[in-house]
């Protein structure tokens, strides 16, 4: 989000007002009051997080961020490890790190510049974050990214396009990119077809 500012707002408003049937515009602006364009980012960064499902109903990982103090907690931390996995598959401690150096880790898997709108976003959010968390909970997911059934829709469509390019809401809408590089010893030949054999190869099991 951009309006990391209301990040927590919004997190407190969740804790104290009823689970919805369904986390809509309506829910965010009639009842938890944040009725601005601002705000709207809120419900993809929250399914991101896994807080809610794919049809905008509340998650069991929301319902325990709703729970008593250490509840809540482990659960924003399992939270946060789903929606940030680029970056905790980059570096398990990622939030250990100081914000300068999430600055770099973000950069780094975002691939964006110093200066960036983008890296504010993502680095002010997970900022934003982290005091709703415990990463020490024994509730929580350590390392591994944590899926749960209302997710695995959205998990299923993070699969890489061609260009490996994985556009990633809560990551303030940037786009985590993978390269790789593949070495090719050709053989000492003259005949075409042999070439074409080896690229069609490549294609139908690399490309």
């Amino acid at each position: 989000m951009q309006s990391t500012g209301l990040v927590s707002k919004i997190l407190d408003g969740i804790k104290s007002a009823k689970t919805p049937d369904r986390f809509s515009q309506d829910f965010l602006g009639t009842v938890l009051g944040f009725s601005s364009g601002s705000a709207r980012p809120f419900i993809p960064l929250g399914k991101r997080l896994s807080l809610i499902s794919s049809d905008g109903s509340p998650t069991e990982l929301y319902k325990r961020f709703r729970g008593s103090v250490d509840e809540s907690k482990a659960a924003m931390a399992e939270a946060i490890r789903t929606g940030y996995a680029p970056l905790y598959k980059r570096n398990e401690f990622a939030d250990k790190l100081d914000k300068k150096k999430l600055e770099g880790l973000v950069k780094e898997v975002t691939g964006s510049e110093d200066g960036s709108s983008t890296v504010r976003a993502i680095v002010g959010t997970f900022e934003a974050l982290k005091p709703y968390a415990d990463f020490t909970a024994s509730g929580a997911t350590s390392g591994a990214v944590a899926e749960t059934p209302g997710n695995s829709q959205q998990h299923a469509s993070d699969t890489p396009p061609p260009g490996g390019v994985i556009p990633d809401p809560s990551l303030g809408g940037a786009a985590v990119r993978f390269g790789y590089t593949i070495n090719i010893n050709l053989p000492n030949t003259s005949d075409i077809a042999v070439f074409n054999s080896i690229f069609k190869a490549l294609k139908d099991h690399l490309l």
